[in-house]
């Protein structure tokens, strides 16, 4: 959902590297000098991946292999300052399920910019707002 709404919004408004990377949002990573940092991005999300692993039965306890914990439950990460999660299960489902379709069309949305950009090799903005 960071991505549909960063992909319009870096192609407006681009304050970095003294505002000279003006190009279409697909290509604008590959213009900057951010491709040598590439590894300390890759770190820590992957330690978060590693995590996850938490989530599964044990390949070695019998069981079936690679089912999730009958006690995870999912989207609950243990985080939440501002207490927005809903006390009750169905309202927390009802919550799951808009977060999921929000999602979802947020990724069809940035499929349709990037399928846009690429077809037209120009900017989605093409002028000020």
């Amino acid at each position: 959902m960071l991505a549909a709404l960063g992909f319009p919004v870096a192609e407006i408004y681009h304050p970095l590297f003294g505002g000279e990377i003006d190009v279409p949002s697909y290509v604008a990573f590959q213009e900057s000098p951010l491709q040598a940092f590439w590894p300390f991005v890759v770190a820590p999300i992957a330690v978060i991946e590693v995590f996850s692993i938490f989530a599964f039965n044990s390949p070695f306890g019998g069981g079936e292999i690679w089912s999730i914990r009958a006690d995870f439950d999912s989207g609950d990460v243990g985080f939440d300052p501002l207490r927005l999660r809903p006390e009750s299960p169905e309202e927390f489902k009802e919550m799951q399920t808009k977060e999921l379709n929000n999602g979802r069309l947020a990724m069809v949305a940035i499929a349709g910019m990037v399928a846009q950009e690429l077809t037209t090799g120009t900017k989605l903005w093409l002028g000020p707002l």
